[in-house]
């Protein structure tokens, strides 16, 4: 069986039958033979299920904000808001998929040569549950759009928002094989991607998990699209408005209970100012509140899980006993519930975890730097790539140093790193490779065919 827990109280939710092999057999080749389908509608026609999709987003959107916040803890609020952003993400690729895909004719000795894109058949997504709705609405808007079918293996603990996530294709018109879920273990993964009817597959997770579906995926020379972890560094330059930066810096670490891939992790503040941003930091991560996810005026719910609240702990108290200070936090609360209160280290050093890993969660790390040059070569000492920022009243010096000296898919200036269906989305080395939403998104699973015409 496979269950969700919900995470304010530990109690189970709902339990799952594992679907047996000859089911998920069963599933892929009716999804296969939809794809057979599917690829010949019109876009224009595609385009109009997927405004559907999107209006069904909005009507239903307080009853699927209830079932994200019920099983993986978000704030209700921040799940009503990530929900609209599904349906953001569903009108953008119905508005735009046709002038992403068309034809692109090119001049050579033929009478005619151009690209083309095709649809590659059904494409397998795994899923994380930290965005339930969002990861899997990104990756599934442009790609059904393109022409293709979509399976869908989820985050156990969030087996419930992927079953709405079917119903709300469903509701949309869409074919009933075009887009399912697989309730299976991630032991059946590897079977999964071997399958003949799987063409593609995108995950979005952690780096052991990236790496094991990568070796299957070459195994099985299929195409994948991985988007990993994270530690994004946050530079904080001597001359930039302390209170919006500290702000900014604050929302960044805690937006989603710290749970985020593209969360801030890493604070390098010049020493000029470090005092100040310090006390500043301190003080605003200290005023959130952390609570019940239901109640509105709590900023934080629990962690999703209690085993993934203990191992950030467990790193919190290891980062101690190597030398970093605790400034804030470090307890788990007593009773029910996965929760971890906003923390913050500081005279975090090389060794520690909260340097050299992932954070994934409310957890804050302080470095002091003489100048620019430490603060970009520390930014770069990580195996992620994923999201940084840089924050300045020299915009043109912190353009300079997110384009060209920090090492990631995603770098903003003066603001906190978020993903826009407009821009494309991923990082590199250990965060992975290949691109989700945009024009470059639509475009990592279809074929970029060469017609010519003598």
């Amino acid at each position: 069986m496979i269950s969700s827990i919900n995470p304010a109280n530990n109690r189970i939710i709902a339990s799952y039958e594992e679907m047996s092999p000859s089911q998920i057999a069963s599933i892929l080749q009716e999804s296969h033979k939809e794809f057979l389908n599917w690829k010949n509608v019109s876009l224009s026609d595609r385009a109009v299920k997927m405004l559907k999709a999107a209006s069904v987003l909005r009507q239903k959107k307080n009853e699927f904000a209830a079932i994200i916040t019920l099983e993986m803890g978000k704030p209700l609020v921040q799940a009503k808001a990530e929900v609209e952003k599904c349906a953001l993400v569903c009108k953008y690729f119905a508005e735009n998929a046709e002038r992403f895909l068309a034809d692109i004719p090119v001049k050579t000795d033929y009478s005619k040569s151009y690209v083309t894109f095709n649809p590659l058949g059904v494409i397998f997504a795994i899923m994380p549950w930290n965005f339930p709705f969002w990861q899997v609405f990104r990756f599934a808007a442009p790609t059904l759009m393109a022409g293709n079918a979509a399976v869908l293996k989820h985050s156990s603990n969030v087996t419930g928002c992927a079953l709405a996530i079917e119903q709300v294709f469903a509701e949309a018109g869409f074919p009933k094989s075009l887009f399912r879920t697989l309730i299976v273990s991630s032991k059946k993964v590897g079977n999964i991607i071997s399958n003949d009817f799987i063409k593609a597959v995108s995950l979005t997770g952690s780096v052991p998990a990236g790496k094991a579906v990568a070796a299957a995926a070459g195994k099985a020379l299929k195409k994948s699209v991985l988007e990993l972890g994270g530690s994004d560094p946050y530079i904080i330059l001597n001359d930039a408005d302390l209170e919006k930066t500290v702000e900014n810096c604050v929302t960044a670490r805690l937006l989603n209970g710290g749970q985020s891939c593209i969360a801030a992790k890493r604070f390098i503040i010049e020493e000029e100012i470090y005092e100040q941003f310090e006390n500043l930091f301190v003080e605003m991560m200290s005023a959130q509140k952390m609570g019940d996810p239901f109640n509105e005026n709590n900023k934080i719910g629990p962690q999703a899980r209690v085993d993934l609240r203990d191992e950030l702990h467990e790193q919190v108290v290891k980062s101690i006993e190597k030398g970093a200070k605790l400034l804030l936090g470090g307890e788990i609360p007593a009773g029910a519930g996965a929760y971890y209160p906003p923390t913050v280290l500081s005279n975090v050093k090389p060794g520690m975890p909260a340097y050299d890993e992932e954070l994934f969660g409310p957890v804050a790390a302080l470095i002091r730097v003489k100048d620019v040059e430490e603060a970009v070569k520390i930014a770069n000492d990580s195996p992620f790539g994923l999201g940084g920022a840089v924050f300045t009243a020299d915009v043109k010096k912190g353009e300079d140093i997110a384009r060209n000296k920090i090492f990631t898919g995603t770098c903003c200036v003066n603001d906190f790193v978020k993903s826009d269906p407009r821009l494309p989305f991923g990082g590199i080395n250990e965060s992975g490779y290949g691109r989700e939403l945009s024009e470059f998104g639509i475009k990592e699973f279809v074929n970029i065919k060469t017609v010519v015409v003598k």
